[in-house]
């Protein structure tokens, strides 16, 4: 073919190929094409052998379907935002996992802004994303301040707001699972690292080991008390506040930990103090990350299931995309406790004691 003619469908001989090419080459109308690439509805009225020709030929002449037209045509753009703290979180990671395969599967694409809980950077990278038109989001411990245009989903939120389904923890059960747990073990003198209130859970968190220990009659004196204030997920976190703790002179016999990272920073401490875990001090963690089982000595915790968690949100968001289901303000899911080496009655330390 000379330079400049045109092929039999009047397009340039180095025009990407199109409907109408297919068309031409299969025999069928560009509409039957489309549905069958598009996995449309209805696409089952069409005979397997016509699907599989179709899906032949395109592979033949490296065709895909326009993806700018179906967002035009079905109005969505097959896109999430996910908002998140910081993506080296453990536990953010763990979230995202459990909907990264589900979004894929169902032909999403997701977006990912990190605002490391600064309100700024939340409320900018929502703005940007709304620009590009994504059709809901996804929120991993961010504090949400408004409702949005489009539907959203918070994996740990807590703020009843028009338009957010909240995936939550039933934290008073994880608060009782912790607290009596210790309690049968004996403890009586219970110190607590508590989380700043930049993460979204730790206000009701707190809340619930209070009401959980009030219940026990446990005394959690002023002294008993340090809090998170580093704004990193690493153990540092859990580090100095445990050498607050023990500096202070206060006698006790097991640490709630915030998180399994400031777990992991409570046990180095105590280790520095000339302690040990569990026999001198147990720890308990939240959240049981990866590596909470694998550390020296493992961590006991309370386990939130935090894959599940990321697949309820996303099921729960494209089911709301969809308008196929109305949910409640709230999803919650229940913790469980796993129970390793970091944690023994506390009478070991006084028999430790009298043997030495």
């Amino acid at each position: 073919m000379a330079k400049g003619t045109k092929s039999a469908n009047g397009a340039p001989p180095d025009a990407p190929p199109s409907l109408r090419t297919l068309g031409e080459y299969l025999n069928l109308a560009p509409s039957t094409i489309s549905m069958v690439l598009n996995n449309a509805r209805g696409v089952d009225s069409i005979p397997q052998r016509t699907r599989e020709r179709v899906l032949k030929a395109a592979a033949k002449f490296d065709y895909y379907p326009s993806f700018y037209a179906r967002s035009l045509r079905q109005r969505q753009t097959y896109s999430i935002g996910v908002l998140v703290p910081d993506l080296s979180d453990h536990y953010a990671t763990e979230v995202m996992a459990g909907f990264e395969e589900f979004l894929l599967d169902n032909g999403y694409f997701y977006l990912t802004a990190c605002h490391h809980e600064k309100s700024k950077l939340i409320e900018e990278y929502r703005r940007m994303l709304m620009d590009r038109s994504v059709d809901g989001f996804i929120l991993i411990d961010t504090l949400l301040e408004h409702s949005m245009k489009v539907p959203v989903v918070a994996v740990a939120g807590h703020r009843a707001i028009e338009g957010v389904t909240n995936v939550v923890l039933d934290q008073n059960r994880a608060a009782e699972l912790a607290l009596r747990y210790l309690y049968r073990l004996g403890h009586r003198k219970i110190a607590f690292i508590r989380g700043e209130s930049h993460s979204s859970d730790a206000d009701e968190r707190w809340e619930c080991y209070m009401q959980v220990a009030k219940e026990l009659k446990l005394a959690v004196p002023p002294e008993l008390i340090v809090q998170v204030r580093l704004r990193v997920p690493r153990p540092e976190i859990g580090f100095g506040p445990t050498n607050e703790l023990l500096h202070r002179g206060t006698d006790f016999t097991a640490l709630v930990c915030y998180n399994d990272v400031s777990a992991i920073g409570a046990i180095r401490a105590i280790s520095e103090y000339g302690l040990r875990v569990p026999e001198d001090i147990s720890v308990i963690g939240f959240d049981d990350i990866w590596n909470a089982a694998s550390h020296t000595p493992s961590l006991t915790t309370i386990r939130q299931p935090l894959r599940q968690m990321g697949l309820t949100a996303a099921r729960i968001l494209l089911q709301r995309i969809r308008g196929e289901v109305i949910f409640p303000a709230a999803a919650p899911l229940l913790p469980a406790l796993v129970i390793r080496e970091s944690t023994c009655p506390s009478g070991l330390r006084h028999a430790r004691m009298k043997r030495s």
